[in-house]
């Protein structure tokens, strides 16, 4: 039966090549034998296998927005030592392997942060070039008639009932910008960054900060950020009459839950 909407999967934040980034099962196994990194090989299996149960069911896949940050970079504030590898090239190749498996009929992407993906050089036009898509800093794409507007950065609130202020604000700025006639006006508004899932309703706009597609475990979250970490995607269906329906796919890994130690 011909479908009535164009099915587009949302996601950003894969930081391929980082030890709990997305990794298909071909970068599943630990990358020495220490306890630690056998628990985050363990936290990669966990995380690809909730990813492959919950996207499947949602294919075929029209439209694939990777909104940012599809690549971990060299770890540099880490000393690499948290890279399965930190070559980019090859975080290239196992992202697209992440691409292939989702088989999207058209893919866009979204330039992440200058540190995982390239101070000088821009690493994801390999992997955009890859998979044939096009990528850019601020993009807006128009399905069945609605706007969406898509960009990376997204800022965060230490506070959570203010996690929400930066999702608005975007929406303003949006109207303010498309007020003038430089930008198109947004019926759907797309950032990523903060790792956490929320969305707003706002002055007609839809707005999402996108859940992250890395699992816990970095040096750097657990001992220097606080507040809630969220892992899924989010399936956007546009009716041909231009109805936006949405369902959030949040994931809960038995390995990354923390349990108390008995003394």
């Amino acid at each position: 039966m011909k479908r009535v909407f164009k099915r587009v999967l949302a996601t950003g934040d894969w930081h391929c090549g980082h030890q709990v980034g997305l990794s298909t099962p071909a970068y599943h196994t630990p990358t020495t034998s220490d306890h630690k990194f056998v628990k985050l090989a363990n936290v990669r299996r966990d995380v690809w296998n909730w990813f492959d149960k919950k996207i499947t069911p949602w294919k075929p896949i029209d439209i694939l927005i990777l909104n940012g940050d599809a690549l971990d970079g060299k770890g540099d504030r880490s000393g690499g030592t948290e890279q399965i590898t930190p070559d980019r090239k090859v975080q290239c190749d196992m992202g697209m392997a992440v691409i292939e498996f989702i088989d999207p009929s058209i893919v866009r992407m979204l330039y992440g942060t200058p540190y995982h993906t390239g101070n000088g050089e821009d690493w994801e036009d390999i992997l955009a070039e890859k998979a044939g898509a096009k990528i850019g800093s601020h993009e807006w794409y128009e399905i069945n008639g609605k706007i969406f507007d898509c960009k990376h950065k997204l800022g965060s609130s230490q506070i959570p009932h203010g996690r929400l202020t930066p999702l608005a604000r975007e929406i303003l700025w949006n109207k303010e910008w498309s007020f003038q006639n430089n930008t198109p006006l947004a019926d759907v508004l797309i950032r990523s960054h903060v790792h956490y899932y929320d969305q707003v309703d706002h002055d007609n706009c839809l707005g999402f900060s996108l859940p992250a597609m890395q699992g816990f475990g970095s040096k750097f979250g657990s001992r220097q950020c606080s507040g809630k970490v969220d892992i899924g995607f989010v399936i956007f269906d546009v009716s041909n009459n231009g109805e936006v329906k949405w369902k959030t796919e949040r994931a809960e890994i038995a390995v990354l839950k923390a349990k108390a130690e008995k003394l």
